[in-house]
């Protein structure tokens, strides 16, 4: 596609308004669901009850992960390269679904604008789906909140008392971004308006009631995780949760329905499952386990996306949520963009649009560190090219090469522009590469016995590459209360910067015998995993200088500036 092409070629929300919607229960139909089994949400959206779940049907079912290199703010296209490999799927005779997590509106008016897809393959109807949708994060944000007004409501009537926490844990959460929200103090204004206290929002996101969706198995397992939530701490120094706070029921009761996988379609109108939202910088950026076991149920291949690059999605797809939900891809798809190459390889983001041959060279370092992460899985690999207007021939054939020297398959993604006709080629060689090689039985980075600072060692010198680790005295306070407690065998979630493999952002391509730093440690005790601050990250993102929110509007009964 020449430059004047690209110029007349229609936005996303353009091409979104262009697809005429199936009814949502034909698309249930294709994937053999059938209408009385859907729970409707108007014409094009869906919940499916969790019965429809086969354990047999997962058995036999082909699971495809999609990660990509380390992102730059110049975007790579995980979410594009997914549903496109879907719709590429679809296209060849293939009973192909995608499981994707749902947008958060923090950066949908913050700085993406939307987070659907993008061209001629997205999921659709867009604008629900990047905006309120089913609910599911309102129902996150009101059932965390509820428990911290119950949790005030405890300490306050409990003032003076042996009963009242020394020490709460517990914050708050809001699905905005919002910089001046990340440090509170609450209860002021006289003993009738609270005790006062310090305390602060994360974004909805990185709410554990967020994780403890994604991991859940059933609506059991969720009221049993949400009666572990670790609250605070007792006079004496032992831990309170929701159990003690006599709650779970209600908690449980606010989140039935959102456990139910949400069921939509693309712009070729097949199944997407779309279902839980964690942001993978700050907390474990998958879809829920529910949603891709029950896509596993209903389609022979099922491609899912971990969020930003390898060393944060893929690590915690793998040691968190397949390592819980005994999950085991065929396959995992590194998606890359000329421009994200250049960027590590040194060039300014205002020149990775032009040619650069030496740019692309020095890349290529942080795709073959990312390649060497996976491999150490036991994974089979497949580069997935995810191609602009602007890339040439020459600097395609230079990754072509090296993937092919890497013993690593290589396709071209243009799915953005072409939709399945554009990734048949790509998943013909999913397919094949699944047939001939599949991925091994997985190789986690720890093992479950190993002491939580041993977990973030290996990750930290194993996937990103450090020389050392150093905990700060707060962090070490609190790995020490973990080790007296069952909870030194959970997973590690490391929060740190998606830009680089250290915790500098601007530390790009591939950082060598560097110092990783931990700041702080965050007990998910429900969601059954240790969360472990690495730098300056912050749990509450704040909006750019110019927030896409500038650009959304209503006119003329069309919603603009979605993307």
């Amino acid at each position: 596609m020449n430059t004047t092409e690209a110029k007349k070629f229609p936005s996303d929300i353009e091409i979104a308004r262009s697809t005429t919607l199936e009814p949502i229960t034909k698309i249930a139909q294709k994937v053999g669901i059938q209408e009385e089994q859907v729970i409707p949400y108007g014409k094009h959206m869906a919940k499916v009850p969790l019965e429809l779940i086969s354990q047999d049907k997962i058995d036999q079912s082909n699971l495809i992960l999609v990660t990509s290199i380390t992102p730059t703010k110049a975007g790579i296209g995980k979410t594009t390269v997914s549903i496109g490999l879907a719709l590429g799927l679809n296209k060849i005779g293939k009973k192909a679904v995608v499981a994707l997590r749902e947008p958060s509106l923090g950066p949908c008016f913050g700085m993406k604008g939307g987070a659907a897809g993008g061209g001629h393959a997205q999921v659709l109807p867009m604008e629900n789906i990047n905006l309120h949708f089913t609910g599911d994060f309102h129902a996150i944000t009101s059932a965390h909140n509820m428990i911290t007004a119950l949790l005030d409501n405890y300490n306050y009537h409990n003032r003076g008392t042996d009963k009242v926490l020394k020490e709460v844990l517990w914050k708050r959460v809001l699905d905005v971004n919002d910089r001046n929200l990340r440090n509170i103090t609450t209860g002021l204004g006289g003993s009738a308006n609270g005790v006062p206290q310090e305390s602060g929002f994360d974004i909805t996101p990185a709410s554990e009631i967020m994780a403890i969706l994604c991991l859940s198995q059933d609506l059991d397992d969720l009221r049993r995780r949400i009666e572990n939530i670790l609250l605070g701490y007792k006079a004496d120094g032992s831990m309170f949760t929701i159990k003690d706070l006599g709650v779970a029921g209600a908690i449980t009761v606010l989140l039935k329905d959102a456990l139910n996988p949400n069921l939509v379609q693309t712009t070729e109108n097949t199944a997407a499952f779309i279902h839980g939202g964690p942001f993978a910088n700050i907390a474990h950026g998958c879809n829920s386990v529910i949603a891709t076991k029950m896509a596993m149920s209903h389609a022979d291949y099922v491609i899912t996306e971990a969020g930003f690059g390898a060393d944060l999605g893929a690590e915690k797809f793998f040691d968190i949520k397949c390592r819980k939900a005994g999950l085991n891809p065929k396959l995992t798809v590194i998606v890359v963009t000329a421009q994200g190459l250049k960027m590590h390889g040194g060039v300014s983001i205002n020149e990775i649009k032009q040619p650069n041959k030496l740019g692309i060279i020095k890349g290529l370092d942080n795709l073959k560190k990312h390649i060497q992460n996976i491999r150490s899985y036991g994974q089979s690999i497949v580069i997935a090219f995810n191609k602009y207007n602007t890339d040439s021939e020459e600097e395609i054939e230079i990754i072509q090469d090296f993937c092919k020297r890497c013993e690593v398959g290589f396709a071209l993604n243009d799915a953005f522009t072409k939709g399945g006709d554009g990734a048949m080629k790509f998943a013909e060689l999913v397919v094949s590469m699944i047939e001939e090689k599949p991925s091994e039985k997985l190789k986690f980075v720890y093992e479950d016995h190993d002491p939580i600072k041993v977990k973030v060692e290996k990750i930290a010198k194993n996937i990103y590459g450090a020389a050392s680790v150093n905990f700060s005295p707060q962090a070490l306070i609190k790995i020490k209360k973990i080790q007296e407690t069952d909870m030194n065998n959970f997973p590690v979630c490391i929060a740190k910067t998606q830009y680089s493999f250290s915790a500098d952002p601007k530390a790009y391509g591939v950082a060598h015998d560097f110092e990783f730093q931990i700041s702080d440690i965050v007990i998910n005790r429900g969601a059954e995993f240790i969360v472990v601050l690495a730098g300056d990250i912050m749990r509450m993102p704040g909006l750019p200088k110019e927030p896409q929110a500038l650009h959304i509007d209503f006119k003329n009964g069309q919603i603009e500036g979605l993307s």
